[in-house]
């Protein structure tokens, strides 16, 4: 696997992402982005990368923060993440940076690209997708749900896929419910909501043990059944996409690959 950090910018902010893809893969593959959760890009965002890389997608892990900086503190994390949600059309503009490497790398098809977010990365990809992006499936593992600026009729071209715990304190049930109420009044034609019981924040990091959020905890189970759900979505939009009736001939082969996780194989 060929790994390696891309520096780019967002107007005079540095950014510092991560990229994945196996190297000796022959032709154009699907480009997923990957945005991390509010402790800023490290290993979580990273190996997940990795994992789509395995699968057969070239994973970009995006930087929003810039300088690649890392939150220690719940009070760090909101100081990074506030003048984000603060700023729509900054954080938009942020994250459409890091979709435009993806689509420019080489060894990315451009007409086939997708975005999955931990997190405030889930608040991310979401929002990316609530404004159009040229996204084919996003997918919110644990996000926030909750938007200043909600879906409009016909702007929402990828299929979605939100993974929320049960007993998620960040994300209630009545924002689940907005969230689904909000996707019917904008005629949203491919989504769906996956809701993991006894599940808590942070389900799919494993280095989710409460210790800086209290509300964090990783289920492997939740983990296992999300990533899971994620490949059958990824595999509708990617291969046989829904919305054109029929797979174009590049479209038919799937992305395989092996990964060090049994259940994040390939074909299974």
């Amino acid at each position: 696997m060929h790994t390696k950090d891309i520096a780019y910018s967002d107007g005079s902010a540095s950014l510092l992402g991560f990229l994945a893809c196996d190297e000796k893969a022959e032709g154009k593959r699907p480009g997923i982005l990957v945005v991390h959760e509010g402790l800023g890009l490290e290993h979580h965002a990273m190996t997940r990368a990795r994992m789509l890389a395995e699968l057969g997608y070239v994973g970009f892990a995006a930087d929003m923060f810039g300088d690649r900086r890392q939150a220690q503190t719940v009070d760090e994390s909101r100081g990074l993440i506030g003048p984000l949600r603060g700023d729509r059309q900054l954080l938009l503009r942020r994250a459409r940076a890091a979709l435009q490497v993806l689509a420019e790398l080489p060894q990315v098809d451009d007409r086939r690209l997708g975005a999955i977010g931990f997190c405030f990365g889930g608040l991310v990809v979401l929002e990316l997708a609530r404004d159009g992006a040229d996204l084919r499936a996003v997918v919110s593992f644990h996000g926030i749900l909750n938007t200043t600026m909600p879906a409009r009729a016909g702007k929402i071209g990828a299929s979605i896929l939100v993974c929320t715990g049960a007993d998620d304190p960040l994300v209630p049930p009545q924002q689940v419910r907005a969230f689904e109420e909000e996707m019917r009044a904008a005629n949203v034609s491919d989504w769906q909501v996956l809701t993991l019981g006894n599940t808590r924040h942070g389900f799919t990091n494993p280095a989710a043990d409460g210790s800086i959020f209290a509300s964090a905890l990783y289920d492997e189970a939740s983990d296992r059944r999300s990533w899971m759900a994620m490949r059958a979505v990824f595999n509708e939009a990617f291969i046989f996409p829904v919305r054109s009736g029929r797979a174009r001939r590049s479209e038919v082969r799937a992305p395989r690959g092996r990964s060090r996780r049994p259940w994040s194989r390939a074909g299974q």
